[in-house]
Parts: C-alpha cells; structure tokens; sequence
C-alpha cells in the first residue's frame, strides 16, 4: 500500500514541474515578445534612447528565463522574470 502512495506522490510531483516548466516558459516568451514590441514602439518615438535599450534588455533577460524555465530550472527563471520586468519598468521611468 505504502508504494502505491509513493508511486502516486511522485506522479504528482511531475505533474507540478511540468506545469511549472510551462508557465517560466510562457511567462517568459509573452514578456518577451511584450518587450521587444514596446522597444520599438520607443524607438520609433521621441523616447531618448535609454528607454528602448531598456526594454529590448529586459526581453532579451525575460528570453533567457524563457529557456532556463523550459529546461526545469524554474526557480532562476522566476528571478530573472522579476529582473528582467524591473529592468523594463525602470526604463520607462525616463520616458
């Protein structure tokens, strides 16, 4: 009985990261596509040129937490979610 229970924990377990895996990777590839577009949405504009650079960082830090989240590393990419939509609001700070 104990091993049937285990056997189902871990199932659910798999479940959760795969999950997880899924939404640091979406998340991040949404972030980024929303940062690439708002950089040149700026560019195009009077915006001085930190503000672009800014956002096309904070995508280019959200693409790489899109990678690390797909390959089971969720926990970084968490963070480098956060970092990289910090680094986006911040440039938008100087518009």
């Amino acid at each position: 009985m104990g091993d049937h229970d285990e056997r189902y924990d871990h199932g659910e377990h798999l479940g959760e990261a795969r999950r997880a895996r899924w939404a640091a990777a979406g998340a991040g590839g949404l972030l980024c596509l929303a940062g690439c577009a708002a950089a040149l949405l700026r560019l195009t504009g009077p915006a001085p040129a930190v503000v672009p650079a800014a956002y096309a960082l904070g995508a280019a830090v959200c693409a790489l937490a899109a990678v690390l989240g797909s390959r089971g590393r969720t926990r970084r990419a968490l963070w480098l979610l956060v970092a990289g939509t910090a680094v986006m609001a911040l440039g938008d700070q100087f518009d």
